[in-house]
């Protein structure tokens, strides 16, 4: 588990349970919330259609075991049907917002039934814009209510009538895979729900969520080409683990996702001229475009581009694995500076080791 967020988790289960220290805990109850979300919308803004019904890791019982689209629906079902059916005894955003057709959603349970081919093609059978819209909802509904818990109230158990609703509501499958979440619901007071699904559920989701597109990504970069149009080295990257490089489909560079149609303008630029990169361009040096506007900041990737430009591709591969073997650093910019002609002597020393 995230060290951070089984922190602020543990953190906030002490808080909770003392009533001077509530109000303190749910606060920071709905900051990890946020934090988590967070994940869910870079995925959703960043990553191509066909990234959400994939399961690089097959078939298994691991939360990792599923696709990126099941695992959206699986967290805020679970918790809309919880937080409404069960807690708050009202209809369900889902069924309130006509949430199945705006999601294309063939079911209306919490997907626990579905495994292998059929997660696959339920999958892809979802509007993701629309499934990330519901979770929005769910997650702002919850934290409401969540801001009008009082201390007293997470001792409150659940009764035979409240378990037969949420049977009533269809909303979870009869099969053993799926009809058990009922019993393990109701058999919890609020603070135990707090816990599952309201909190620990997200980041055991969370959490296989991001092996999943970092799965996505590596096996993406398979083959292909690791320098950016920019010139950086994506394989030396620091972001390398979870980015599958502006030269595939699952481009999630920081610039490429700071633009508004998820396209690194360096990319652009390149595609446009008919380029392989930045290093082929003879306005390299001035550019203004992309990694390159934000001036010192980002000049050390100017001169990788410039390197490569005076050499090879290769070359700078060559040089950045001496780098990285005897030298430890995270970004390029703490070893080539901040000053182009510079960088440029610091690689070319580097290149006579």
């Amino acid at each position: 588990m995230d060290k951070g967020w089984s922190e602020k988790n543990k953190k906030m289960q002490e808080l909770i349970a003392k009533e001077a220290t509530f109000v303190k805990g749910i606060k920071l109850l709905i900051e990890l919330r946020a934090e988590l979300f967070e994940q869910i919308t870079s995925i959703v803004k960043t990553f191509p259609s066909v990234a959400f019904y994939q399961m690089p890791f097959g078939v298994g019982d691991g939360n990792h075991n599923t696709t990126l689209a099941w695992s959206f629906w699986h967290i805020f079902r679970i918790e809309d049907i919880v937080a409404h059916e069960l807690i708050l005894k009202n209809r369900q955003i889902f069924f309130d917002g006509d949430w199945k057709k705006k999601t294309a959603s063939p079911i209306i349970t919490t997907a626990n039934e579905l495994d292998g081919d059929a997660m696959v093609e339920f999958s892809k059978k979802l509007d993701i814009k629309g499934v990330y819209e519901y979770c929005k909802a769910v997650m702002e509904s919850t934290n409401k209510m969540l801001g009008r818990l009082q201390f007293a109230d997470l001792k409150k158990i659940f009764s035979d009538e409240d378990r037969k609703r949420v049977v009533a509501s269809k909303s979870v499958s009869p099969e053993e895979s799926s009809v058990w979440l009922i019993d393990f619901w109701c058999g919890k007071n609020i603070k135990g729900l707090i816990q599952m699904p309201f909190s620990r559920h997200w980041i055991m989701h969370v959490e296989a969520m991001r092996r999943i597109k970092n799965k996505l990504c590596q096996q993406a970069k398979k083959g292909v080409d690791q320098i950016a149009y920019c010139g950086l080295s994506c394989g030396h990257c620091f972001l390398t683990s979870w980015c599958g490089s502006c030269r595939t489909i699952y481009n999630t560079c920081s610039f490429a996702t700071a633009s508004p149609d998820g396209v690194c303008p360096n990319a652009a630029c390149c595609k446009q001229k008919g380029l392989d990169g930045c290093y082929e361009c003879d306005e390299l040096y001035t550019c203004k475009k992309g990694f390159y506007s934000l001036g010192k900041e980002t000049n050390a990737i100017r001169v990788m581009a410039l390197f490569i430009q005076r050499h090879n591709k290769k070359e700078l591969l060559k040089v950045m694995d001496t780098m990285h073997s005897k030298k430890k650093f995270e970004k390029i910019q703490e070893v080539l500076g901040d000053d182009i002609e510079e960088g440029l002597k610091i690689l070319e020393k580097w290149r006579g080791n």
